[in-house]
């Protein structure tokens, strides 16, 4: 597995952008290993960011990817909270919208892969 991004800020220290990045890469092969096919990542759209769009089958499952060094104070799952939950909902109805598709006829779900430390923890159909 690739090491964490070596190109470092101004300040010396690799910014929080490229530690997200490495992390989304790390979860997009844990799912592709998994079986999911990759479709899309880090789709912005009005009201947030999606950061993985894949396809387990014929479902569409938006992912969301947390990171958290430690759980000092809580995993990464315990991060994402109802107002997070309803921006992906959203961004997720607005991106099958485009495509002709309703969030509530069309085949999807939402996973979490949460990683804390080097433990990785995938959460399908975290929540409706």
């Amino acid at each position: 597995m690739a090491a964490v991004p070596e190109r470092q800020h101004r300040s010396g220290s690799v910014t929080a952008h490229q530690i997200g990045a490495y992390h989304e890469q790390r979860a997009r092969r844990y799912l592709e290993r998994a079986g999911l096919r990759f479709y899309a990542a880090n789709v912005r759209l009005r009201g947030g960011e999606i950061d993985l769009i894949m396809r387990d089958g014929a479902t569409w499952v938006f992912v969301e990817v947390r990171y958290r060094k430690t759980a000092c104070y809580g995993d990464a799952a315990a991060s994402i909270d109802s107002r997070k939950r309803q921006r992906l909902q959203r961004c997720a109805a607005h991106w099958l919208a485009v495509r002709n598709q309703s969030i509530e006829t069309a085949d999807c779900r939402f996973d979490v892969l949460a990683i804390t430390g080097s433990q990785l923890q995938w959460l399908p159909n975290a929540f409706v």
